[in-house]
């Protein structure tokens, strides 16, 4: 049988590879099979008694070279010393005479060590799991529980075929308490999965450890039935050792792998915080306290409303039934039109400069007057300000040539500050980052009137699933001319084969197998012995969990599975830019590109659905969002351009012609000048190295431009409102006068708010934030200086009737005699517009009503509260599918990635400053094997695991710590070992102890090698400073194999 080398070998279990060294002899048996019901009637020897062996003796071997016991009744054998000695250091409950030879015991230690590293963490276990073969290989009562049922005839003697085993209900129901939550900390499970093929009762565990093993396989060469009960005639007795509890004090093991203990159960459960929250019951109503306080806040405020109108109705004599409606159009809208009217109609002369009212404010007042002298200016000096604001501007720009866009996630949303950053970037760089992951999600589709899809294991589903590997196989990416296939970039956990994580894997990924194993009924096979049987090991010689590569199903119920879920694990690089991320990303595009031309249509013409997904699909996708968006930005300004046109221009026949009085050059102007403050605050960022965002390209650009019409159109309107026989600069001077405070403390009020954000700790936000306030107070400065030279020049082009966009051309001097005509004209100017005559007449009267002032605060309150109410209900997180193009073909994935994958994000806990001395006590701090701290942090780990619906921990943690200290372990005799020159001799299945190709056991080559350590070298299993340093680089460099699955090559050497 060929060696296994890696990490699959932690799925030989001792049961199923336990050679039991039972020695039978049959005399006087013709060939073939014998089924023995009654020993006794040979007359050899009085079976079932004490002192009496049901086997002895060695009598053959298999084909695949494991060796095979004789049915020999023979009285039980006196060792000798050292032999005795040798069997006390494995089965010390077996004392005096024994019922197996120097070389049996050999055989059972070989073999028995495959067990141990899975056990050893928790002794009290291991104890009772050694027992149990100790009891059945050397008891010297053996043919009191063991019978042999049948045997084999071979050429010079006759062999075991099988035995059956008795032993009481309550000892194996003892025996699987004591290791049934035992965990296996490097593949993040319980050890039952491994010693007992996931059993969940004693009965279950015991029929796993029985079964006979095929050829060249682990396992035990005969079979073992254990029975609970004994026939009714007969002297034997069932076995019924003591066995030792998990939580004894003696052999006492972790909370971790004894949660039952008495000192585990008083330890805080360590896990989050409660979600619950405070709440009232009225009747069957549960009402958050915040809600009721809201309420009850809400009814006040509407009490002292109207309470207020009540009291201030009765102040002024008037009833509150009163028709206010009819007064308020008798006397409040009439003097309101009065009050606009004058307002509209003023007259200045030309370098008069209106005295602010006595009412009003200071600072509006030297406000007002600033931008009346600022006007006047900049009118009279348009082509200097326009020259100083394109100057300026160009200036801005120029910083565009070092623009940079961040589209890396993690660096968007994740502030470079934060705890998590900051461990992020340790573990990387001191560790190493995670592994890319590529992603593909083949689906069934219901059938047409069915809400069930079926199943997906089948044979023509599996084999299409190996035509889409041979492509992915075959498919190379192009990394500056170098060729890069996935081969060449793939995790490779032992050097060999990639570890792709796919249902192909049960047959190696070669489809010969699939053939030779008999199609999708091998997976089924495997889906419930994959952690157990040889050939359900992955090419990469490790065990495929069925929910790491299904989806589906419920429960454990794989066959019912509708998805299958190939992954893909990529080498990572902590340096984004180096040569080993180049290819990856390289390989990445083309498997994309593969997938969207061939890999689709593959999975269509088979009826089933496809998704996929690479390391770097988000940020491709996002770069592609940015062009993509641009198209939507043109027509977005050519609207808004169109839109301003149509807004500023007058379009009354009556008073000129349309394309005299329309103003679409100067729309261009103020769209252009929008434009050119997102430019320019883009550019200022990016020279002093602000890396930029997508989301500047696609909310800042609307976001400015929805300000700056909106200043615009109030600028236009207000120089409308001014008499037209004023020169230009003066009607500018006081339209700014008019309108100036209110668009400065406006546009100052953007700005801050924008700044506001610049607090947050998110870059994505922090820099829009930053972009967006800079681009507003640009956009503003544009408009009170460049805007208004282009407004002077398009008034000077209506006054001397030049046509709008072709100002070179000058209406006939027929649209000139209105002008002449002194009142008619101005008149016409100062007739309102539909909206302006609403709000005049309807919109302001009402809302003067008393009630409908009432009515507002009320209803504004009233959002105002239930918003507050409703932040505790806004749940936490950002939907990645939010920041994607909707036609990203990952939309599709995150939604297969929701229903089918059973498999949550990893989550690291990295300790930094640990000290391993002895006198720090650090190690007890941390570990959860025998003799660690009750309170330990994987102890907590381990307890918050049982609890995933609070703590989100799915599984025990994996610990390159534990593993280590079990490794070193004398009780793990198969793992650290030493030649007696001092060199490390690994385990006896692997080369040099093992030739390769043959079954391995105890050879010539590493028959002297030794435990690293005695118990009495280590301090309560504590290895010294030096020891520590010593050993650890001999654990990252161990190979895990069936001999010590505890080699940390695989799972922690990089």
């Amino acid at each position: 049988m060929e060696c296994s080398r890696g990490i699959s070998m932690l799925l030989v279990f001792l049961a199923q590879s336990f050679q039991v060294a039972l020695l039978v002899l049959a005399e006087g048996l013709e060939g073939g099979i014998l089924q023995i019901d009654d020993w006794s009637n040979l007359g050899l020897i009085k079976m079932h008694s004490e002192n009496v062996c049901a086997m002895y003796g060695i009598c053959g071997e298999r084909e695949d070279g494991k060796s095979l016991n004789c049915p020999n009744p023979t009285l039980s054998v006196k060792p000798d010393a050292l032999f005795s000695a040798k069997i006390q250091s494995l089965c010390p409950e077996i004392t005096g005479d024994v019922c197996c030879t120097a070389e049996q015991f050999d055989v059972l230690r070989n073999q028995v060590q495959q067990a141990v590293p899975f056990l050893v963490g928790c002794p009290a276990c291991l104890r009772n799991f050694l027992n149990l073969f100790c009891e059945l290989s050397c008891s010297p009562n053996q043919s009191l529980f063991i019978n042999v049922t049948s045997v084999t005839k071979g050429v010079n003697s006759s062999t075991v075929k099988a035995v059956d085993f008795y032993v009481t209900e309550g000892y194996g129901e003892m025996l699987y308490s004591s290791c049934k939550d035992v965990t296996f900390g490097a593949m993040n499970t319980r050890a039952m999965d491994f010693v007992g093929g996931g059993a969940k009762s004693a009965e279950e565990w015991l029929s796993f450890l029985g079964m006979e093993a095929e050829l060249y396989e682990p396992g035990s060469p005969f079979a073992i039935r254990f029975i609970s009960s004994l026939p009714k005639a007969g002297a034997m007795r069932p076995l019924n050792v003591p066995v030792v509890p998990c939580w004894d004090s003696s052999l006492s093991c972790s909370c971790g792998d004894c949660p039952s203990a008495s000192v585990c159960s008083e330890i805080s459960p360590s896990v989050a915080n409660s979600t619950s929250h405070c709440s009232v019951h009225i009747g069957s109503i549960e009402i958050k306290c915040v809600d009721l306080a809201l309420t009850i806040l809400y009814i006040l405020v509407i009490s002292a409303i109207f309470f207020s109108m009540h009291a201030w109705k009765r102040g002024q004599g008037q009833s509150i039934d009163e028709p206010l409606l009819c007064s308020m159009e008798d006397n409040n809208a009439s003097s309101l039109h009065d009050e606009v009217e004058a307002t509209l109609t003023e007259v200045i002369g030309n370098d008069s400069i209106e005295k602010p009212r006595a009412m009003q404010h200071v600072i509006q007042g030297f406000l007002s007057e600033f931008f009346r002298s600022q006007g006047t200016w900049v009118a009279r000096n348009p082509g200097r300000v326009l020259l100083v604001s394109a100057f300026i501007v160009f200036l801005l720009c120029l910083g565009l040539f070092r623009l940079n866009v961040q589209t890396d996630p993690q660096k968007l949303w994740v502030s470079p500050g934060s705890r998590a950053a900051a461990e992020k970037e340790f573990f990387d760089t001191h560790l190493a980052p995670f592994y890319r992951i590529e992603q593909l999600i083949l689906a069934t589709i219901p059938p047409a009137g069915m809400k069930t899809a079926p199943s997906i294991v089948t044979d023509e589903n599996i084999l299409l699933l190996f035509e889409m590997q041979k492509k992915i196989n075959a498919l190379n990416g192009n990394n500056s001319g170098s060729l890069i296939s996935l081969d060449d970039v793939c995790m490779k956990p032992f050097g060999s084969a990639c570890a792709t994580q796919s249902v192909l894997q049960y047959f190696k990924m070669d489809l010969q197998l699939f053939e030779d194993y008999g199609g999708s009924s091998h997976t089924f096979f495997c889906f419930e012995h994959y952690s157990s049987s040889a050939p359900c090991l992955s090419a990469y010689e490790a065990p495929v969990d069925p929910s790491t590569v299904l989806g589906g199903f419920t429960g454990s119920n794989f066959s019912e599975a509708t998805a299958f879920v190939v992954t893909y694990p990529v080498r990572n690089s902590a340096d984004e830019n180096g040569e080993e991320n180049a290819a990856a990303v390289a390989w990445e595009e083309a498997f994309v590109v593969l997938a969207k031309e061939e890999l689709i249509e593959m999975a269509v013409s088979h009826n089933l659905t496809i998704a996929f997904s690479s390391e770097n699909s988000i940020q491709a996708e996002l770069k592609r969002e940015s062009t993509a968006d641009i198209v939507t930005i043109v027509i977005s300004y050519v609207v808004m351009f169109a839109y301003i046109s149509i807004s500023l221009g007058d379009f009354s026949p009556s008073v000129a012609p349309v394309y005299v009085t329309s103003k679409a050059l100067l729309g261009l102007a103020g769209v252009a000048i929008v434009a050119f403050s997102v430019l320019g605050s883009v550019g200022l960022f990016s020279a002093f190295g602000v890396k930029s965002t997508l989301i500047i390209a696609e909310v800042i650009p609307f976001l400015v431009l929805a300000v700056g019409v909106d200043n615009m159109c109030i600028i236009v309107h207000a120089v409308k409102r001014q008499d037209i026989f004023l020169p230009p600069e003066v009607r500018i001077g006081n339209a700014l006068a008019e309108v100036g405070p209110s668009i400065t403390l406006a546009s100052l009020a953007e700005t801050l708010a924008f700044a506001v954000g610049t607090v947050t700790p998110m870059p994505a936000c922090r820099v829009f934030s930053i972009f967006a306030a800079f681009a507003v107070f640009l956009d503003y400065l544009l408009q009170v200086t460049a805007f208004i030279a282009f407004l002077t020049y398009d008034l000077i082009r209506a006054q001397e009737n030049r046509v709008d966009c072709f100002p070179c051309i000058i209406q006939s001097s027929s649209s000139n005699e209105y002008l002449e005509v002194n009142g008619a004209l101005q008149q016409k100017n100062h007739e309102l517009g539909a909206l302006s005559r609403y709000m005049q007449r309807f919109h302001a009267p009402f809302l003067q009503m008393k009630v409908v002032k009432a009515i507002v605060l009320a209803v504004f309150a009233g959002f105002v509260l239930m918003g507050i109410a409703l932040t505790a209900r806004v749940s936490v997180g950002l939907d990645q599918k939010v920041v994607l193009p909707r036609d990203s073909y990952l939309q599709g994935y995150f939604d297969n990635l929701t229903e089918y994958l059973r498999i949550g994000p990893p989550v690291y806990f990295v300790v930094q400053d640990y000290n391993y001395s002895l006198s720090s006590n650090q190690t007890n701090l941390l570990c959860s094997i025998s003799q660690c701290n009750p309170n330990s942090l994987l102890n907590q780990l381990s307890k918050a695991a049982k609890n995933p619906e609070r703590s989100f921990i799915a599984k025990p943690a994996a610990s390159w710590l534990d593993d280590f200290l079990v490794w070193i372990s004398p009780d793990a005799f198969g793992c650290c070992r030493k030649f007696p020159s001092g060199q490390y001799c690994p385990p006896d299945d692997q080369p040099p102890c093992c030739v390769e190709g043959d079954y391995c056991g105890i050879t010539e080559t590493c028959k002297n090698c030794t435990t690293c350590f005695l118990h009495s070298d280590l301090q309560d299993g504590r290895p010294s400073t030096e020891q520590f340093r010593e050993k650890l680089p001999w654990f990252l460099n161990a190979l895990p194999s069936s001999d010590c699955s505890k080699g940390g090559i695989g799972a922690y050497s990089n």
